[in-house]
């Protein structure tokens, strides 16, 4: 079948009774057994920057020197950039669980590569892969994950499951204190565990997501929608059980034109030229956040062991990533109550102003003092960059969900991965040489500088999408109505 060619013709009123679900114990199933690959990623992460020195020796490590365990970095970053944009197309095209499985498994292989690596080489490889399959998750997790929750707690979970990337975050932390003990494990043995315990828990979430269904949205698009019907009433049935109440009727319903499969060059159309004010938001998002985090984080460890004489630095991570978690968790349901403009707004410009700060009073803060600072700023920014992801998540039309979101995922994890560490890597280098801390600051005013713009631009074009069903935001391209109507209603909402 071409694509883009006409299948069928459908009057559907599954989104609408997706939407009108309370909350149940099914829905946990969705936010476990998709949710939980951020810890994932924070895990990957954190080990990896806490292990580094481990790594270094030719004995035990892999002879790796500063310059190859930076390599290795930025390995992992085109990756994940990579994967997100090849698994993003795929995810739309061929559907969420399919890709949602691939890619997870695909994270599993390439981890235990890692924690069997035997040479340089197979650890710059396997590092690429671990990051192409991180990348796809993202795209396919977000797109299942707000195709399946309710419009009205779309906003808080949503934020709640970006922001468990410091869970792992703080996890990774702490777990390379033992690890890196040699009075506990070998330190031939204790960076291989840490990779290695990675892919035993994504085997975990692998068995829990079995159990996750298929889109029931993307499946009447692509003209199943007997499946879809399927879907829908087997959790209407779960609920009611789960609840012990009957369910509202709902009137709403939507006319789709199904197509097999969506062109590329419909999509690109359609972001840049229908929603090229909501292409604007999501690029100034993610960039945004990309750099406010890698103004701070990258530097955080060194800025501890090289300027204020902190010896282990996993303690003041691991409370700079609660910070993190709860930020997100709190203020999740805000998003939903007081709504996303206001409050992207709001946590773009509140964590933006103190990291200016922060930039400031550089040279006068201890150990103690720098990490609470951070945990207030990031309190915050956790919040808004979850936000971003939610953004890009829920206000393009269903056919083009994984990419949009893969697409500013790749912008932001590129300008904030490669980028970032360049320019922040050469201010250290600097402040290392002239024993001034100070010459950081620049790194925190340049991100402050775009968490503030974001923050503005999310006051001019963000998306009052709160409580509203995802049809309802963007206008699925297959809709009967989606051509100058659809348009006319894309602008009226923007």
């Amino acid at each position: 079948m071409a694509s883009g060619v006409q299948t069928g013709q459908i009057t559907t009123d599954i989104p609408a009774r997706l939407d009108r679900l309370p909350w149940a114990r099914w829905h946990w199933l969705i936010v476990i057994g998709l949710g939980t690959v951020w810890i994932l990623d924070g895990l990957e992460v954190t080990i990896v920057g806490s292990m580094s020195d481990a790594l270094k020796p030719s004995g035990t490590g892999l002879g790796l020197s500063s310059s190859d365990i930076g390599f290795a970095g930025s390995a992992y970053v085109a990756g994940a950039c990579l994967g997100a944009l090849v698994f993003g197309q795929l995810t739309d095209r061929f559907g969420r669980k399919r890709l949602f499985m691939l890619t997870l498994g695909f994270y599993i292989c390439a981890t235990v590569l890692t924690a069997f690596s035997m040479s340089p080489l197979w650890y710059f490889a396997a590092r690429f892969l671990t990051g192409a399959g991180i990348g796809g998750e993202y795209a396919a997790i977000n797109s299942a994950i707000d195709e399946l929750i309710p419009a009205k707690y779309r906003g808080r979970v949503d934020i709640a499951i970006n922001g468990s990337f410091w869970v792992g975050a703080a996890a990774g932390s702490l777990l390379t204190i033992p690890l890196l003990d040699p009075t506990i494990v070998s330190a031939s043995v204790g960076w291989r565990l840490a990779f290695g315990l990675g892919a035993v828990l994504a085997v975990g979430i692998l068995l829990v997501r079995r159990n996750v269904p298929e889109s029931p949205r993307w499946l009447f698009i692509h003209g199943r929608e007997d499946e879809g019907e399927q879907i829908v009433r087997d959790i209407e049935g779960t609920i009611q059980h789960e609840t012990g109440r009957d369910l509202p009727s709902v009137r709403q319903k939507i006319t789709i034109r199904q197509r097999k499969a969506i062109g590329i060059g419909l999509i690109a159309k359609t972001v840049f030229t229908m929603y090229p004010r909501r292409t604007v938001l999501c690029f100034s998002l993610f960039v945004g956040q990309a750099f406010l985090y890698n103004a701070f984080f990258f530097t955080y460890g060194d800025t501890l062991t090289t300027f204020l004489g902190v010896g282990q630095t996993g303690w003041y991570l691991a409370a700079f990533a609660v910070s993190n978690f709860l930020g997100a968790l709190l203020l999740g349901p805000l998003f939903d109550s007081v709504g996303r403009v206001r409050m992207i707004t709001g946590t773009y410009i509140i964590s933006g102003v103190l990291l200016g700060v922060a930039g400031f009073m550089l040279g006068g803060l201890s150990a103690m003092s720098l990490t609470i600072f951070g945990m207030v700023i990031f309190f915050f920014a956790s919040a808004g960059a979850s936000a971003a992801y939610l953004t890009a998540s829920e206000v393009f039309p269903m056919e083009t969900r994984a990419l949009c979101i893969a697409f500013f995922y790749a912008i932001g994890t590129a300008a904030g991965g490669i980028s970032g560490p360049l320019l922040f890597g050469h201010l250290i280098d600097s402040a290392s040489a002239s024993g001034d801390i100070s010459g950081i600051a620049p790194g925190y005013f340049l991100g402050a500088g775009l968490m503030i713009a974001g923050g503005v631009v999310a006051a001019f074009l963000g998306v009052r999408a709160e409580g509203r069903s995802l049809e309802d935001i963007a206008t699925p391209l297959t809709a009967e109505d989606a051509g100058s109507g659809g348009q006319q209603r894309a602008a009226a909402h923007a």
